[in-house]
């Protein structure tokens, strides 16, 4: 099977397609590299598919700050323009003036 192109980049705010959180994407796996016991957590109906892209988020909801892992199908692109409040985003990304996240020099590869 041939592997996806990712649809979304490192720095780009996202907002979850079915649960009310959003995130900036720190790191990308081309397919599923997370446990199966992760996995078989997600009730059947749910699931995604394994061979796609997932995402690893620094995440936020009403409520409080986190890391996500999130499948490709269920993320939409967040256009609010509105800063992402987790406390790790300013170790990895700076904020420009159009909102839009990049990585530090000393992080990139």
């Amino acid at each position: 099977m041939k592997p996806r192109i990712a649809k979304f980049g490192l720095g780009q705010v996202v907002k979850h397609r079915k649960f009310p959180f959003r995130g900036v994407i720190f790191d990308i796996d081309p397919e599923f590299n997370n446990t199966e016991d992760w996995w078989l957590s997600i009730p059947e109906d749910v699931r995604p598919s394994k061979d796609q892209p997932f995402y690893h988020l620094f995440a936020e909801n009403e409520e409080t700050e986190y890391i996500a892992y999130v499948s490709e199908q269920n993320l939409l692109a967040d256009t609010s323009r509105e800063p992402v409040r987790h406390p790790q985003i300013a170790e990895m990304f700076t904020r420009g003036r159009d909102g839009r996240y990049k990585m530090k020099r000393q992080i990139a590869n």
